[in-house]
């Protein structure tokens, strides 16, 4: 059950955020332009590529390096493939992963390493693997991860990981792994890379209006303002009980959408599924109108309303970003879901650049993940 009182109680809600996720939200304006100093302090900025890479291949744990991978490919388009190398192993535990290189893999192409913890033997041999091969390797991680050591001199580029004021350096603790923070400290200094090497367009300039946005968007959703007034409150407020099926348009809302049923899974403990438009349509049409369908369920006048809990009932949360083309199924999203008595909960960014878009919708989701964690778990929040 969602505490909806504790969602306007800033005091409270600071009592009940153990590990630091709102303040990691309101930073991550502040992470991004440390990211891009440390970038700049490795020498990114000084590169001198002699062409665009192949393909870009990416590795690293956890749902962060996931999210850059996908975010990369998003951005990038049809400027390079951007392979997200998946691992193997018995346990996610640092030591037991594996990656392999794909038997394609050579000079021509590049390695991304984003982790924010870098003790994993895996990605160390998976370095050691690509410098034979020729391809260039770039890490981030933090700054006395063993990482740091291989990946270094000859064998590639090392970037330390932005970390905030109030973390260690060598602090891989589970809220740092899965909090707010971590994504844009890894993201930002591999989006300075790509930009020098011709896949995308992130400039300096941009990847400063990028944290401008990101410090209006924590101002707007901040633990001190209401909830009628706090879009990421009132989204948390309104995904209670409930199996978001969250649907996205336009380039930036995908991988922001993906990320956002990746964030309630992982800090809410929330199922969600994700799926782009017209797509999606099809694809989760069946559950607004199966046992997930709002009105699946008549309300049984002898059902214990203490004992047994409420059954999930499907919400649309439509995300949407400027559609290809100018065309957009969102019409049609309306409809079918309000045809199955389905609420919808609409997001859509302030005009910008693609990388401003796409940051205001993953801090304006990565928000509501965290007050929707904070406020279900309550005062007795681990």
């Amino acid at each position: 059950m969602l505490d909806e009182t504790l969602l306007d109680a800033p005091d409270d809600l600071a009592l009940a955020d153990r590990r630091g996720l709102l303040r990691a939200a309101a930073e991550a304006g502040a992470r991004v332009r440390t990211a891009a100093r440390h970038a700049t302090e490795a020498g990114i900025a000084d590169l001198r590529p002699e062409g665009r890479p192949r393909a870009v291949l990416v590795a690293g744990p956890g749902a962060a390096a996931v999210a850059v991978a996908d975010l990369i490919g998003a951005l990038a388009g049809a400027a390079a493939p951007v392979v997200r190398l998946r691992p193997t192993g018995v346990a996610p535990a640092a030591g037991a992963l594996r990656w392999t290189l794909p038997g394609w893999a050579g000079p021509v192409d590049l390695l991304l390493l984003p982790t924010t913890d870098g003790s994993e033997p895996g990605l160390a041999l998976l370095a050691e693997q690509a410098y034979r091969r020729g391809i260039t390797v770039v890490a981030v991680a933090p700054r006395t991860a063993p990482l740091a050591e291989t990946v270094s001199g000859s064998v590639g580029l090392f970037v330390p990981m932005a970390v905030a004021p109030h973390e260690s350096p060598d602090e891989h603790t589970e809220g740092v792994a899965a909090g707010p923070g971590a994504l844009w400290a890894l993201f930002t200094p591999l989006l300075a890379l790509l930009d020098r090497v011709g896949l995308l367009d992130a400039p300096p300039e941009t990847l400063e209006k990028v944290a401008d946005r990101l410090d209006r968007t924590a101002e707007r959703c901040g633990p001190a303002v209401a909830t009628y007034g706090n879009p990421a409150k009132t989204l948390a407020a309104e995904l209670t009980e409930s199996l978001p099926l969250i649907w996205t348009e336009g380039p930036a809302a995908g991988p922001a959408g993906r990320r956002f049923a990746a964030v309630l899974a992982d800090l809410a403990g929330l199922p969600a599924l994700a799926a782009e438009l017209p797509e999606a349509l099809p694809a989760h049409g069946v559950l607004l109108a199966g046992g997930f369908a709002a009105g699946a369920d008549p309300d049984d006048f002898f059902r214990d309303r203490v004992e047994e809990p409420q059954a999930l009932r499907a919400r649309v949360v439509l995300l949407r970003d400027r559609p290809a083309d100018g065309l957009t199924a969102a019409h049609a999203a309306r409809e079918l879901a309000l045809g199955h008595d389905t609420a919808i909960s609409e997001l859509e960014p302030e005009e910008g650049g693609d990388l401003e878009r796409l940051a205001e919708l993953l801090a304006v989701t990565d928000f509501a993940a965290v007050y929707l964690a904070l406020a279900t778990h309550g005062r007795t929040a681990p």
